[in-house]
C-alpha cells in the first residue's frame, strides 16, 4: 500500500499502466484510506475509472521548473529581497547538475549525488576582481586561489532543494521530497569572529560609504543587515536616542534600539543628506541596499585585518556588551531574540576576559578570607 499523510488526510499513490495515479482518499483514517485504495485500484482493473490525462499536470524538467519557482520565489519574497537573490544564485549550481532531468525522476540517490559533486566544486573570493576578456589578461593568473565550497554553504543549497520539490508537492506534480531523507553536512556553527578595537579602528577607516555608516551601526547596536538596511527616517526618534525596528517574524524582533552617541551623529547626517525614506538605500531605486559583499571584501583586503563577516560585527557587539557587565536578559532585547538560548550563541567572551574573570573571582574569595 502506497498510502501517505499530507495534512490531517491521508492520500495514496501508485502505478498503473505507466501512469501515476495520485489520489486524496479524504480521510483522516490511514485503515479507511488503504481500503479505499484497494477499491480504487479494483475499480481501474475493471475500467469502470475514466483516467482524464488533463487531469495530470506535465512534469517539467529541472531547469524549467527552477524557472517557475523563482518567479514565484520573487513574489513571495518581495519585502525580503535577500532571501531571494540567495536562491537563484544557489540555484545555479542546481540547475547545472539537474540540468534537463525531470523532477519526478529525481531521487534520494540523485541528492546525495550532489552533495558529492558539490564537495568537489570551487570557488573564488567575492574579492576578486573580474579581470577583462582580453589575450593579456587570460595568460596572466590570479593570485587568489580557489577554495572548496564549505558544508554551511552545501546545507544552503540543499535547503533551497527541499523547498523547491515541497513546491511543487503542493501544485499536486509531485508526490515525495527526495531531499527529506538526506542527510545534511555537520556545520561548525561555533566559528563565530569576534572583531577586536583595533580591527574595528583599521577596517572602518578602511571603508567606503555607505559601509562605513553601516557597519558602525551594526556593531554599536547589533542590529542584523537587513534590519540597518531597511531603516527608514519616521523610525528614528534622535531627540530619545532610539530607533524603532517594525520588522520581524516575531514580536521580539520588532523593537526598540538605543543609539550611542555616534550612531546619533550619523543617523542625523543621513537623515539630512540622504534622499529618500530609507537611510541606506541603492542610488538607483531608492529602496534598501541588497547587498554590500563587494565593500566588505575591499575594506578587509585594505585594511588587513583577519577576514570577517559582516554579520559577525553583530556577535562583536554581544560580547562587548556582556564583557561590560551587560546581562543576558538585556541582552536579549536589544537583539530582538524570542529565547535566552538564541543568545548565547551570540556571547563569545574573549580569552583576555576570560582570563580577568578568574582573577576578579579570586581577589573576592582572598579578600573575602582576609
Amino acid at each position: 500500500m502506497a498510502v501517505y499523510k499530507r495534512g490531517g488526510t491521508y492520500w495514496f499513490h501508485f502505478v498503473f499502466n505507466g501512469k501515476h495515479i495520485q489520489r486524496s482518499a479524504k480521510t483522516s483514517n490511514k485503515r479507511a484510506a488503504e481500503q479505499i485504495e484497494a477499491a480504487f485500484k479494483v475499480q481501474l482493473a475493471k475500467g469502470e475509472v475514466d483516467l482524464n490525462p488533463a487531469e495530470k499536470k506535465s512534469v517539467p524538467t529541472f531547469s524549467d521548473a527552477m524557472k517557475v519557482f523563482l518567479v514565484w520565489s520573487e513574489c513571495e519574497h518581495h519585502d525580503k529581497p535577500n532571501t531571494h537573490r540567495s536562491y537563484k544564485s544557489s540555484s545555479v549550481a542546481l540547475v547545472k547538475f539537474f540540468g534537463e532531468t525531470p523532477i519526478d525522476r529525481i531521487e534520494i540517490g540523485d541528492v546525495e549525488r550532489l552533495k558529492q559533486w558539490l564537495a568537489k566544486q570551487k570557488t573564488r573570493p567575492r574579492s576578486e576582481k573580474k579581470e577583462k576578456k582580453s589575450n593579456e589578461t587570460k595568460q596572466k593568473k590570479s593570485k587568489f586561489k580557489p577554495t572548496a565550497l564549505k558544508p554551511a554553504t552545501i546545507n544552503r543549497k540543499l535547503a533551497l532543494l527541499k523547498i523547491f520539490f515541497n513546491y511543487f508537492i503542493k501544485d499536486n506534480i509531485l508526490v515525495k521530497n527526495p531531499v527529506s531523507g538526506v542527510k545534511l553536512l555537520n556545520e561548525d556553527n561555533e566559528q563565530m569572529r569576534v572583531v577586536t578595537d583595533d580591527e574595528e579602528r583599521r577596517y572602518l577607516m578602511a571603508s567606503s560609504q555607505p559601509l562605513q555608516d553601516f557597519a558602525t551601526v551594526m556593531v554599536d547596536t547589533g542590529m542584523r543587515p537587513e534590519e540597518v538596511a531597511r531603516i527608514e527616517k519616521k523610525n528614528v526618534f534622535l531627540d530619545k536616542d532610539y530607533l524603532f525596528n517594525p520588522f520581524g517574524k516575531t514580536k521580539t524582533a520588532k523593537r526598540k534600539i538605543p543609539l550611542t552617541e555616534r550612531v546619533s551623529r550619523i543617523l542625523e547626517k543621513r537623515i539630512n543628506e540622504v534622499e529618500g525614506n530609507y537611510l541606506f538605500a541603492t542610488e538607483t531605486t531608492g529602496k534598501p541596499i541588497t547587498t554590500l559583499k563587494t565593500a566588505h571584501a575591499g575594506a578587509i583586503r585594505r585594511s588587513q585585518v583577519t577576514p570577517f563577516r559582516l554579520y559577525d560585527l553583530r556577535h562583536t557587539f554581544a560580547t562587548r556588551f556582556v564583557e561590560s557587565g551587560g546581562d543576558l536578559l538585556t541582552l536579549q532585547t536589544l537583539l530582538g531574540h524570542s529565547s535566552l538560548n538564541m543568545v548565547t550563541r551570540y556571547a563569545h567572551p574573549t580569552e583576555k576576559h576570560q582570563f580577568d574573570a578568574i582573577k576578579k573571582m579570586e581577589a573576592a574569595r582572598l579578600r573575602k578570607s582576609a
